[in-house]
């Protein structure tokens, strides 16, 4: 079981930063596919930290969020015909990508008890597409914080005034290090701001 949500968190945030480069590609910026990132195969994306000694260590440390991030796709704005727009539209494609898994784990959950007999496999698979829902879901949610490096932060870029955009993106300097003080001392702020999206969507997906 631990093997395999492992497995399931990886591809969630593998296909998370293809459909990035995908989306990126279908806008002009070639960058990603001539990187050799828009496979499936795991090699090309794995960040030996956020893929997969981070998460390792909150699974095995017991935390209640379990959290990873693959290596980020490459993205060249200078190659979409309009970067603020194309780059919020690339962005989003991420946690949208997330959002998706979460349908189709939930809809895995619905039929299981049609197609598997036995009780214990179908124990098992229904832990698994719950597991599958809940990290997408926070994946997805996560990403979507307006900080950056996250997602969140070039989509609300792409809706800011042009005058304020210089501004906007200049704080992308500080990508890393903002989010580590907001997890540090800000943590239960974005749990509110969560939190409640969060369980309101799992009520959704979840019978």
């Amino acid at each position: 079981m631990f093997l395999l949500q492992f497995a399931i968190l990886i591809y969630s945030v593998i296909l998370h930063e293809i459909a990035h480069g995908w989306i990126a590609d279908y806008l002009g910026d070639p960058t990603a596919r001539l990187a050799g990132r828009l496979t499936l195969n795991p090699l090309p994306h794995i960040d030996p930290l956020m893929t997969i000694a981070f998460p390792l260590l909150l699974i095995l440390g017991g935390s209640p969020v379990v959290f990873g991030a693959a290596k980020p796709v490459p993205i060249d704005a200078f190659n979409f015909r309009e970067p603020k727009k194309d780059t919020a539209l690339t962005s989003a494609a991420g946690p949208l990508t997330n959002i998706l898994l979460a349908i189709f784990f939930a809809l895995i959950l619905r039929v299981l008890p049609v197609i598997v007999i036995n009780q214990n496999i179908l124990s098992a698979a229904e832990s698994l597409c719950v597991y599958g829902v809940e990290i997408n879901v926070i994946l997805a949610l996560f990403n979507l914080l307006p900080i950056p490096p996250l997602d969140g932060f070039k989509v609300v870029g792409g809706l800011v005034p042009e005058e304020y955009a210089p501004a906007w993106f200049s704080l992308e300097r500080f990508g890393l290090f903002l989010v580590i003080i907001v997890l540090l001392f800000f943590s239960s702020i974005i749990n509110r701001i969560i939190g409640p999206i969060d369980q309101a969507l799992l009520r959704f997906f979840l019978p």
